[in-house]
């Protein structure tokens, strides 16, 4: 008889909560209550700054202090299965991980605008990369540089509305164009990969 027969004989024998019972769930991480962390965080911010011997002596104060809850956290722990040094988990956790958070929330950086490149500088771009991709000793880097050559009038127009779009920079304006030639040349190469 295979597992998933077994399995299955197993499903059937069982109803609901018996089942369930029967399955033990594999914890690999034991984490504490929402409750516990808060207060352990509390006193791991109060005591952030301590040197280690000041900081093991506010530990055994707080842990007196606080035994109720540390034993209710120990006992959940234990019940779970957690073998290990509870109040060392503990500690650790103050100590090394706690202490040493930041709560400060990062404000997300302001994506400027996506600014779309001219739909006939594209179908140049993707023209001349079909034709120069057959070369035998073609280089994106050099297909650039001779595309900038062969399009200066598109280029040109194309820096103009760059501008009005509020890009100024030339570093970037140029950035932007060799970026764009590349990602149409890659997309091109893929497309072709695809094909074979």
């Amino acid at each position: 008889m295979n597992q998933k027969t077994e399995m299955n004989q197993k499903t059937e024998e069982y109803s609901g909560d018996e089942y369930r019972e029967e399955i033990k769930q594999h914890i690999y991480r034991y984490k504490f209550t929402e409750e516990f962390i808060a207060v352990l965080y509390v006193f791991a911010k109060i005591h952030q700054y301590d040197n280690r011997k000041d900081y093991k002596e506010a530990w055994d104060i707080w842990v007196d202090e606080n035994d109720e809850i540390v034993k209710m956290e120990t006992d959940r722990l234990q019940s779970l299965g957690y073998d290990g040094d509870i109040l060392d988990k503990m500690f650790k956790s103050a100590r090394y991980y706690f202490r040493k958070k930041n709560t400060d929330k990062k404000e997300p950086r302001k994506r400027r605008e996506y600014v779309s490149m001219n739909t006939n500088l594209l179908y140049k771009m993707d023209e001349h990369i079909q034709i120069s991709i057959n070369n035998t000793d073609f280089k994106p880097s050099d297909a650039f540089t001779s595309f900038c050559k062969e399009s200066e009038e598109l280029l040109l127009e194309e820096v103009g509305n760059l501008c009005k779009s509020g890009i100024t920079d030339p570093t970037e304006i140029k950035n932007k164009i060799k970026k764009t030639y590349k990602n149409r040349y890659f997309n091109i190469t893929n497309k072709q990969n695809k094909d074979l």
